[in-house]
């Protein structure tokens, strides 16, 4: 067995012992509904040591949520890295207003969008860019408010938090410690934050510009920013 799969094994079976009281009301694993197109992902492109690994903070709704994949918008997903014709699941409570479709799903994710495009633009190829790069989410789950609205890790309240983040740390460190990068990257401050507390000072970690249309910086040409601050880490592209 890949030894990430392994790792996200026993991370899916710890997050879901855990319990969230309101206004968190939906949580979603996709480790678990998604684990036949999560594991190909890990199975096809994690095995081995990488140049860089970039942590993502959590999915998004219409990511890897539906997908499996971090940043995983569906077409890219399909089309770009191969990954199709996969069964998805359902989480065990299903938001309304969040139906998972799975790898079909018509709605792209912005920051998979970003993200993928640029790394297809780049280097043409997924095994091209999974050569050198590898992506991993921090956190595995999906939270909602009873509205629908998205909660992220760092506003559940403390003792929800500390319980998600110590599971979250030791796969964090053990993905690390599989993959072996000379650099890891966190995309966005959460992220970063959470690299350099569990990987401590000994570690290369730096930080690239999240790909959210919520960031205005971002919205103004993520790719063109994020290639300067990876050059900066002193990461050479094509």
């Amino acid at each position: 067995m890949n030894e990430l799969v392994a790792i996200d094994r026993r991370l899916s079976r710890r997050v879901d012992a855990l319990t969230f009281e309101p206004p968190t009301a939906f949580v979603y694993n996709p480790l678990a509904y998604a684990r036949a197109p999560h594991e190909a992902f890990l199975e096809r492109y994690g095995a081995g040591t990488r140049e860089v690994v970039l942590i993502g903070m959590n999915p998004g709704p219409f990511g890897m949520a539906q997908t499996g994949v971090p940043f995983g918008d569906p077409t890219f997903v399909r089309e770009w890295m191969g990954i199709d014709g996969l069964k998805v699941k359902k989480p065990p409570r299903e938001h309304p207003k969040r139906p998972i479709v799975g790898l079909e799903s018509p709605r792209s994710e912005v920051s998979g969008t970003r993200l993928w495009g640029w790394a297809k633009d780049r280097f043409g190829t997924a095994d091209a860019f999974f050569a050198r790069f590898f992506a991993i989410n921090y956190c595995p789950l999906v939270f909602m408010e009873e509205s629908g609205r998205n909660r992220i890790p760092e506003k559940l309240p403390k003792p929800e938090r500390e319980a998600l983040f110590e599971a979250c740390d030791e796969a964090l460190s053990s993905s690390i410690a599989a993959l072996k990068p000379e650099l890891v990257v966190g995309v966005g401050k959460f992220a970063e934050d959470r690299a350099r507390a569990v990987l401590g000072e000994g570690a290369r970690v730096g930080r690239i510009l999240h790909p959210s249309p919520a960031s205005p910086a971002a919205n103004r040409g993520w790719a063109a920013a994020v290639e300067a601050e990876l050059r900066a880490l002193g990461v050479k592209l094509p």
